[in-house]
């Protein structure tokens, strides 16, 4: 089975794995915004006690916070160094709850579907060929009655000068080249490759940032930083 992934993305993310970790490193925003989408992920799904996969989980820092939150978690990634890094951080923090495999979205759904009670996504699907395929699996995945989270870019002109020309440019967030804008997805677009995979959305919600006080914070605006809640019909 052809693999849905881009040699070029994964090679860009392993370069910076040894990093992942850390809090004032290109990761920053990732730390940053955790707690926030932990909160959000947990207030709907309930995650303690949950079997949870979180696909394309890089270096590990959201899965790790919902093993600590009680939750049995598989983070998988395309990157090898990126899940050495994730599996050594929770040897060293002591975190138990957690395991990663490198195996893809697509791969596992085949292995293991409708194993898991929520499937996490964030952060991913503007960096694979095709997201639908992702967002397939996924549902896949998630048991009947389940919840799945994503979070990826939106895809206009104010979401190309935020994430872009100033993430990456001017406050340099991000390091230049982390996204390309022809990978954005629209809302819409999301809400369209989760219902063809047969989920109900249920939610939306922004993730906004003041670069003059470093803050992030959830709001209903979507055009930039978004997350969606999904369910599996029962």
């Amino acid at each position: 089975m052809a693999v849905n992934v881009d040699p070029q993305e994964i090679a860009k993310f392993s370069e910076l794995a040894h990093r992942w970790w850390d809090p004032e490193s290109e990761f920053r925003p990732l730390h940053q915004i955790n707690p926030l989408r932990l909160d959000w992920i947990d207030q709907r799904a309930g995650v303690r006690g949950k079997r949870v996969v979180d696909i394309g989980c890089g270096g590990g820092i959201l899965s790790d916070a919902m093993a600590r939150r009680g939750a049995d978690v598989l983070g998988i990634d395309l990157s090898t160094k990126a899940l050495r890094v994730a599996a050594l951080h929770a040897l060293e923090a002591g975190t138990s709850g957690v395991q990663y495999r490198e195996v893809s979205a697509e791969a596992l759904a085949d292995e293991a579907p409708a194993a898991f009670d929520v499937v996490t996504c964030m952060e991913m699907l503007e960096h694979v060929p095709d997201p639908s395929l992702v967002v397939a699996a996924c549902a896949k995945l998630v048991k009947p009655d389940g919840w799945l989270f994503f979070s990826t870019i939106n895809r206009n002109p104010k979401a190309f000068l935020f994430a872009i020309v100033g993430a990456e440019h001017i406050l340099k967030l991000l390091p230049k080249g982390t996204h390309e804008y022809a990978k954005f997805i629209k809302p819409s677009e999301l809400a369209g490759h989760c219902r063809a995979a047969g989920l109900v959305v249920n939610e939306a919600c922004g993730l906004e940032y003041n670069p003059f006080t470093r803050r992030y914070w959830l709001s209903g605006d979507t055009s930039v930083n978004y997350m969606i809640a999904c369910r599996k019909p029962a």
